[in-house]
């Protein structure tokens, strides 16, 4: 009976020529007779082949070989490299870790807390949604985003009256001292660390204190960072801090701290979106008694925090 394997590369051969058979199919005609004896549990074949005299036709194809070095974007989970760098400067920018000094400031919580405002993880939730979507949360991610633009345009245009209000739209002499100072250190620290060339002439077109909303705004922009992560992570930050703060004051446990961060979470999302869609004209401010707060904080009797 007719046994057929297949092959690519053509040329001609004899009988009882040898051929390697690894890597390549043959094409064969052979005629073969069998004769099977079984002798009993044993059972032993006989192949008789006879092959023709006449020329046999083998093609050969080659394998394609392919190696196993890994994708340099499938090791960074498919993200470009400029993407990478963008996510992991973020990440260290805006960590409780990074020494810009938020721990000492809790944006007048103190107060709020000694005066009964807060007292637990449901008031404390109700207040930071609050200052997030009417307040000072909303307001400073406007001025990122709005920093941003302008430090991204051809000299900088409109870049120092932006800071300018920035630094005014503040209610008090301790929230001044905190985005103030807060700003500076962003500056420095990033400059140390993550100079770029385009920094120094941003931070020039300032020309005046820069509050740490556009502090992040411009480092962001002059290291390329995409405006929406950058607010998505900043805002993401500074509601961190203000649970932390919360958290020591009330006090809290960790687990209703990270209950508390989770069920902002949408907020967060909804503020960063209402921000980068956002002009000048829209701040604005309805948290009167958290301005009040940061007010009452300068002369409270006990403090642990500078705001």
């Amino acid at each position: 009976m007719p046994s057929t394997r297949m092959l690519t590369r053509t040329r001609m051969v004899t009988p009882g020529t040898i051929m390697p058979i690894a890597m390549r199919t043959i094409m064969v005609t052979t005629t073969v007779k069998a004769m099977i004896m079984i002798t009993g549990m044993t059972m032993i074949t006989i192949i008789m082949m006879s092959i023709a005299s006449t020329p046999i036709i083998i093609t050969t194809t080659p394998m394609l070989m392919t190696t196993n070095e890994p994708d340099p974007a499938a090791l960074r989970g498919g993200m470009a490299e400029d993407e990478a760098a963008a996510l992991y400067r973020l990440m260290t920018w805006l960590s409780p870790s990074f020494p810009v000094g938020a721990f000492a400031y809790s944006s007048g919580i103190e107060w709020a807390v000694e005066a009964g405002d807060i007292t637990d993880a449901a008031t404390l939730r109700d207040w930071l949604a609050t200052m997030l979507t009417d307040g000072s949360g909303f307001c400073d991610a406007v001025f990122l985003a709005q920093s941003y633009r302008a430090a991204s345009e051809p000299g900088h245009a409109g870049l120092k009256e932006i800071a300018e209000l920035a630094a005014a739209f503040v209610p008090s002499r301790e929230r001044q001292l905190e985005t103030t100072t807060q700003g500076r250190a962003f500056i420095e620290i990033a400059r140390a660390a993550w100079n770029s060339p385009g920094l120094d002439p941003m931070v020039a077109g300032c020309d005046g204190p820069i509050v740490y909303p556009v502090a992040v705004g411009i480092v962001s922009a002059a290291h390329g960072v995409r405006l929406a992560p950058s607010l998505h992570a900043f805002l993401h930050a500074v509601l961190s801090n203000w649970i932390s703060a919360g958290a020591r004051l009330i006090p809290l446990g960790q687990t209703d701290s990270q209950r508390v961060l989770a069920d902002l979470e949408p907020a967060v999302a909804a503020t960063a979106a209402r921000a980068n869609a956002a002009a000048l004209d829209d701040l604005g401010s309805a948290t009167f008694r958290a301005d009040l707060a940061s007010l009452r904080h300068e002369t409270q009797y006990t403090r642990l925090f500078r705001s």
